[in-house]
This record gives C-alpha cells, sequence and structure tokens, in this order.
C-alpha cells in the first residue's frame, strides 16, 4: 500500500495489465524474473515523482531519455506476472493527448513547442523500428472511464480504508479471460441498445488492446492518485463497477429504466470529481 507522502501527486487512475513472465522473450523473461525477487521495487509514486522532476529543468525533460526497467509485480498461485512500466513510451503517447487538456498558451508555457516538437520526432523514429509496441498500462486523470468498469465485477473490488501512516486504496483485479469476457458481453448489449458512441468506441478500443496480452495475464484497476481528491465516505461507497454492471444487464432485457437509474448513480458520484477538477 502506498505511503502517504507531503508530496502531492497527480490524481490519475491506472488500468494495468500483469503477464505471465511466459510472455516475455529472453533475455528480458530473465531480467524481469530477477526483478521480481528485489525487495526495494519502486511505487508508481515514485514513478511520477521521477516525471515531475524531469519537468523542472530548463528546458524540461517532457519524455525520459531512456526507457524504465521498473514494473508492477504480481504473485497469483505461485505464478508471477509484471506489468512493465514503459514510463517513455507512455510519455510519447501522452504528449499527443495535451492538446485536449490545456489551452495552447498554458500548453506552451507548461512545455516550450521546440521542446514538443522534438519528443514527436523522437517518438516517430522510435516507432519505425518498434510498430508493435503498446504500454501495458493506461492512464486517465481526474477520472475512471466508464468503459474500464465494463472488465469487472463489484466481487473483485479491493477496498482499505487505509490509516494516519498509509493513503487508502480502491481497485479491481480479474483473470484477461474475464475480463475480455465482459467487453464482448458489454459490447453486445450496447450495440443492441444505442447507436454508436463514445461509450461503445471507447470499449472497443480497450477490447483490441487487451487483445495483445497473454491469455493468463490479470487486468487491474486501480483509482491510484483518485483517492486523495474523493472524501472517504465517498470513496468506500463507491460501486461503480455494479453499476455499470447492473445498467449493461438491464439494456440486455430491454429495462431502460434501471439502465437510466444506474447511470444516474455513475453521474451523480462523479460529478464532484469533475467539479474538483475545474475548481481554482
Amino acid at each position: 500500500m502506498p505511503k502517504v507522502s507531503s508530496v502531492i501527486v497527480p490524481y490519475a487512475t491506472y488500468l494495468r495489465v500483469y503477464e505471465p513472465l511466459a510472455a516475455f522473450p529472453e533475455p528480458e523473461r530473465g531480467h524481469w524474473a530477477r526483478y521480481a525477487r528485489r525487495p526495494d521495487r519502486p511505487s508508481y509514486q515514485d514513478e511520477l515523482r521521477r516525471a515531475l522532476a524531469g519537468l523542472v529543468p530548463t528546458p524540461p525533460v517532457a519524455v525520459p531519455v531512456h526507457e524504465s526497467d521498473d514494473a508492477f509485480v504480481l504473485e497469483v498461485d505461485g505464478v508471477v506476472c509484471v506489468c512493465p512500466w514503459r514510463t517513455r513510451l507512455r510519455g510519447w503517447q501522452a504528449l499527443g493527448e495535451l492538446a485536449e487538456d490545456f489551452p495552447l498558451p498554458v500548453l506552451d508555457a507548461l512545455l516550450p513547442p521546440v521542446v514538443r516538437r522534438q519528443a514527436a520526432q523522437d517518438y516517430e523514429r522510435w516507432l519505425a523500428d518498434n510498430p508493435d509496441a503498446r504500454p501495458w498500462i493506461r492512464t486517465a486523470t481526474w477520472q475512471v472511464p466508464i468503459n474500464w468498469f465494463v472488465l469487472f465485477t463489484d466481487e473483485e473490488r479491493e477496498y482499505d480504508k487505509g490509516s494516519a501512516d498509509e493513503a487508502p486504496v480502491l481497485r479491481y483485479r480479474t483473470p484477461m479471460v474475464e475480463a475480455r469476457r465482459r467487453v464482448a458481453r458489454g459490447l453486445r448489449a450496447l450495440k443492441n441498445a444505442m447507436d454508436e458512441g463514445p461509450l461503445i468506441d471507447g470499449l472497443v478500443d480497450v477490447g483490441r488492446w487487451l487483445e495483445e496480452f497473454h491469455p493468463r495475464s490479470f487486468v487491474e484497476l486501480d483509482y491510484g492518485g483518485l483517492v486523495h481528491a474523493l472524501p472517504p465516505g465517498a470513496l468506500e461507497d463507491d460501486h461503480s463497477a455494479a453499476d455499470v454492471a447492473e445498467g449493461i444487464a438491464a439494456l440486455r432485457v430491454g429495462d431502460g429504466e434501471t439502465a437510466g437509474a444506474a447511470y444516474g448513480r455513475l453521474v451523480e458520484r462523479w460529478r464532484a470529481v469533475r467539479d474538483l477538477r475545474s475548481a481554482n
């Protein structure tokens, strides 16, 4: 569990895939096997601090110069699974999305155009040599995308309210086979009930991403730093995956009223977080 820190971390949530060691070719497999035995593995907050430290110099370092050799590690029934950070790849991809989150003058102040252009050129050259590259981690700020909840059930929810020394934790974890099955069932229900839209497009995108990984992987949704933006009571009462599952089940049988009520609970729950994002 992450320690509470005086450093305020970004309000980010994460969708992670942990692949078994067998999914990795040598010599990478050997690296991760040795890494998994390390007692001093860093946390997601360490990754965030490193990224934030890169923004301090002038000019700022938008993307790490070298790829991270760190990972999250999960052991299930004696099988070691790892989720590589791939911080450099994710940094490149995040740069392409910044224009959607910040007005251009603000973006230019944070990361000058020359820095962004250089990073984009570096990514283009790297991608030419690594066309099949994909991250093991997806990140969202100030929200959990609704389509992520489709992958999980309320029974897979893990909540720890934390203490004075440790932050609360809210996460879901499921086998890959279950996540893929729920994506397929959810898409059928949504496509039968509504026209194409952001929810369907987002779920299609997540489903395609999951197909890139070993079938014996595990998928995890971690509220990460977003737990600091939610009051303890709201966090404890957050059963968003259950609401999404109820809404999809209702759509499957044509019960629009129940589906609407479930969606209404989701909207109400996450409105407070959206309001915090826009607060000065």
